[in-house]
């Protein structure tokens, strides 16, 4: 049961992309449309975002109003610092309730620290919900960006959906589309006109809505790529190693197992673990389904939902993981569930040992 002094929890997306991507002109073009009024918008430093014609009014050194009605406040060296001033203002009437917070990041941000803050710390869980992360794409250069940087790649990789930038300036943007679509293939890879709530919204939020289910989880799409993409690699692309696959089982989960299995996947092989969320039923509980996700070693509480959003009761995880052989998570995934496709010897070396469980 919901408690009713607790108060709503307040959606936050981020921001992402690689230098030069798109992620100012996106932001600036989000900010112009009514559906963000309210908003919170965090960036690195106000030189590096071309905000000023939207600028109106000075709050403190940190924080101005937009003339589209959202406020805009710098990082002052500490995310989780700046999440917790905004709240203090707001609760405090300092500033005027804010509906959702957008984090822009520095073209070179690894998104996983932000997300590790956002899931994990634990006042933040208890006021912000994590609607998603949007990564900006330059389609002229986006394929020479990945090759040259890794950050690229894991912003590519982590997204819930991908905007494809300049996309008018160049001449073909079908191979950059297939390389994002092997990359992460649950994500949407949308134009840089997509309404401001499609982007922002529709993401799995604890509603129940069955269509949120779907699109933020994208297992249909993300079904079968947990092997090898089908096409040569060349040693320079830092894309390689990165595999999406999917985890299922059409029977209750065990809680113990389900736990044991998170605690093993995260403590033997977090740092591969780039993105991990699903949706579970649990055998103790399997009308009250489980929200999960998590980044690197840190896995957020599961969240339990009062219903199934819909008719399908399947547990689905979907994972994007770097160096990390997609077969060996299934067969400890199966150890787990008991399932007869791997073999007894197997299935107690996976889960006594499982720091053993090789790369891809």
């Amino acid at each position: 049961m919901t408690d009713a002094r607790r108060p709503d929890l307040i959606p936050l997306t981020v921001l992402t992309g690689f230098l030069g991507a798109g992620k100012t002109t996106l932001l600036n073009r989000l900010l112009r449309d009514p559906a963000l009024s309210d908003t919170v918008v965090i960036v690195n430093e106000f030189g590096a975002v071309g905000l000023d014609h939207l600028l109106i009014e000075a709050i403190d050194e940190n924080m101005v109003l937009l003339g589209a009605g959202c406020l805009c406040c710098t990082v002052r060296g500490d995310l989780i610092a700046t999440l917790e001033d905004l709240l203090r203002k707001r609760d405090n009437g300092r500033i005027t309730p804010f509906r959702r917070v957008v984090i822009e990041t520095t073209g070179l941000a690894d998104p996983a620290p932000i997300l590790h803050a956002l899931i994990y710390h634990p006042y933040l869980v208890m006021r912000y919900r994590l609607q998603g992360v949007v990564t900006v794409v330059d389609a002229v250069n986006g394929f020479g960006t990945l090759d040259a940087h890794p950050e690229a790649v894991r912003q590519a990789a982590v997204a819930d959906r991908i905007v494809l930038a300049k996309a008018d300036l160049a001449a073909d943007t079908g191979a950059l589309r297939a390389r994002l679509h092997a990359l992460n293939p649950s994500a949407p890879i949308d134009p840089p006109d997509v309404p401001a709530e499609t982007l922002l919204g529709g993401f799995f939020g604890l509603d129940g809505k069955g269509a949120d289910v779907r699109a933020w989880l994208g297992e249909a799409q993300a079904e079968g790529h947990g092997q090898a993409h089908g096409h040569a690699h060349d040693v320079n692309r830092h894309d390689a190693a990165i595999r999406a696959f999917s985890l299922t089982s059409d029977v209750p989960v065990p809680r113990a197992a389900f736990e044991m299995f998170l605690d093993l996947l995260r403590g033997g092989h977090g740092p591969k673990l780039l993105r991990l969320k699903g949706l579970v039923a649990l055998a103790d509980a399997p009308d009250r389904p489980v929200v999960v996700h998590g980044v690197q070693h840190v896995v957020h509480a599961p969240v339990t939902l009062p219903a199934w959003p819909d008719d399908d009761r399947t547990s689905r995880l979907v994972l994007i993981v770097h160096d990390l052989d997609p077969a060996f998570v299934t067969r400890l995934w199966d150890a787990f569930l008991g399932r007869p496709r791997i073999d007894a010897p197997d299935a107690a070396a996976l889960t006594a040992n499982p720091l053993a469980i090789p790369g891809g």
